[in-house]
């Protein structure tokens, strides 16, 4: 298990891209044996004026300011209990922000932070904090509502690591299924998450059917916005 960071630690990432209104994403990487591995952070604007960082990285000043500048972060989505690594150092950064898992999380989650809400906390109907069905409660999403469409925040359920970069990253990538040739859900995943595949199977159909998606944001790869209906069908018929 890797150690959870006290401290701003920044490791390598990419740029902060706008993606839509009120909407960033920057990709991070974690430093492996013989590889770098994904990771991605948004960050959405709330009607309030603050915003909701989902899966939170630490980034360089620069790209900071930037996020920053989208409105004061108010709340930080831990989407699960694997992704905590650097929950604490944004804690200490921002000690105002409500921390935000999903219940089944909870217990895993606070061995890094506080939690402060298990529900949508945001106040803002274009905002929604989902709790993913079939996962005992432990694995959440974001649903963004904008004038051009619906952008859907997802976790580990879906990877689309079409590019590892270094040997150790394309072993584990292809061994594992995240999502080298099309998006997927990944082998552990499947294992740890994924515990009511008909259920799971289902909440993934429903979104499939909603005639205003336009993207989906993964944690681990590339953003989905080439049918992304098609995509979450796909992973769907996995579960069958």
């Amino acid at each position: 298990m890797a150690k959870l960071h006290d401290d701003w630690n920044v490791f390598p990432h990419g740029s902060v891209d706008s993606v839509d209104d009120g909407i960033l994403t920057v990709e991070g990487e974690i430093l492996m044996p013989l590889g770098r591995f994904p990771r991605r952070m948004t960050v959405v604007a709330l009607s309030t004026g603050q915003t909701v960082v989902f899966s939170p990285v630490p980034l360089h000043e620069p790209a900071m300011r930037r996020i920053e500048s989208l409105g004061e972060p108010g709340f930080m989505v831990v989407p699960n209990g694997f992704h905590r690594l650097d929950a604490r150092a944004w804690k200490k950064r921002y000690p105002q922000i409500r921390v935000v898992c999903p219940p089944g999380a909870k217990k895993r989650v606070e061995e890094a932070v506080p939690v402060d809400a298990v529900i949508d906390v945001f106040g803002d109907p274009s905002v929604r904090f989902i709790v993913l069905e079939g996962t005992r409660e432990a694995e959440s999403a974001l649903s963004v509502v904008r004038s051009g469409g619906k952008t859907l925040v997802l976790n580990d359920i879906i990877s689309n690591i079409r590019h590892p970069k270094g040997l150790g990253a394309n072993i584990m990538a292809r061994l594992f299924g995240f999502g080298v040739k099309h998006p997927q859900m990944a082998r552990e995943v499947r294992w740890l998450l994924a515990k009511d595949k008909p259920a799971l199977a289902r909440q993934l159909r429903a979104w499939a059917d909603e005639s205003d998606l336009r993207r989906i944001i993964v944690s681990h790869g590339e953003i989905i916005d080439a049918q992304p209906n098609d995509a979450l069908r796909a992973v769907a018929s996995t579960l069958d």
